[in-house]
């Protein structure tokens, strides 16, 4: 038995499919099948069960969690005795989704490469719904993810309250709302009712979020025109600033484009059973996981970029 053969049955447990595991980790199907021969060898038991369909024997869940344990320790080990050799070189596996990401790293990466130049960064883009099992089951060692649900094997450390916004031009505003535009201006910069805003064609988020905001149009009773749909928020921001349709965007994005958005784009904090609306986003990771240096100050540059983006003021009024 080797890590190698380890690895490989635990990729093999993700597809249940010889072809496909193969074909991803860019090997051929006969070096898998006797990476799991050898194991089954190893052990004395039959792992996987070939027919009708491929599928985990009693011993192969087994197997696969002692392979998760072994995995999760070899990197312990290996920062462990980066940290005492003072090697400082080692690899940092982190998630998010593509657009925070797009945000983060170019902001951190330039302190962090200054100071651990031999770290490697293997960066994942993702939902969040996808990063938690993915750090879960050791593939990631930390993730930044919305704060839906909470796993007894995981630390959440709390980075922001993520406020959304309803962004709209002062021409589509005037446009469709007339006379009624500056009360409801004055009256949306302290929370944005839906109801005020019936009249007006969106740029409708499909993710999460978007599930959210459209129960607010379902609480308001207001059916809202749909004119363009996407679940990527920073598609949505150059519609609404050429004035075809209001849009959501969070305190994040709008924070990482503000200088880029038109000065006669509105910008209103949205209301939630008379609360500002926001997502709770945390760092997570698995409680036994080593910190190494490295990977301490790669947490603390992110806590300090959250910590920093936190009281931007974004609500505005043209």
């Amino acid at each position: 038995m080797d890590f190698i053969s380890l690895y490989y049955f635990s990729e093999v447990a993700k597809d249940l499919n010889i072809t496909k595991t193969a074909a991803r980790l860019f090997i051929s199907q006969q070096t898998l099948s006797n990476h799991i021969q050898r194991l089954e060898k190893h052990f004395g038991a039959e792992l996987l069960h070939r027919r009708p369909a491929m599928a985990l024997t009693t011993a192969g869940e087994f197997v696969l969690s002692f392979a998760g344990v072994v995995a999760k320790e070899h990197t312990n080990l290996r920062d462990i005795l980066s940290d005492i050799e003072k090697q400082e070189r080692g690899a940092i596996r982190f998630g998010a989704s593509i657009m925070r990401g797009a945000a983060i790293l170019p902001e951190i990466l330039g302190p962090f490469y200054a100071r651990y130049p031999n770290v490697d960064l293997c960066y994942a883009d993702a939902v969040s719904s996808r990063l938690r099992p993915m750090v879960a089951q050791g593939e990631l060692d930390f993730a930044v993810v919305l704060e839906t649900e909470a796993d007894p094997k995981l630390i959440y450390e709390h980075l922001i309250n993520d406020q959304v916004y309803l962004c709209v031009s002062e021409q589509l505003l005037v446009e469709r709302c007339g006379a009624r535009s500056p009360e409801i201006k004055t009256r949306s910069l302290n929370g944005a009712d839906m109801r005020d805003f019936a009249g007006l064609p969106f740029a409708m988020l499909t993710n999460y979020l978007g599930q959210q905001i459209q129960n607010l149009f379902y609480e308001a009773d207001v059916a809202p025109i749909v004119r363009f749909s996407s679940a990527n928020t920073k598609v949505a921001a150059p519609l609404c600033a050429q004035g075809l349709c209001a849009c959501f965007l969070t305190h994040l994005t709008l924070a990482d484009r503000l200088n880029h958005m038109p000065e006669n784009v509105n910008i209103f904090p949205l209301l939630h059973g008379g609360r500002h609306m926001s997502q709770p986003f945390s760092l997570i990771r698995v409680k036994e996981r080593y910190l190494s240096h490295y990977a301490k100050y790669f947490i603390e540059l992110l806590t300090q970029y959250f910590n920093m983006l936190a009281p931007i003021n974004i609500a505005r009024s043209v």
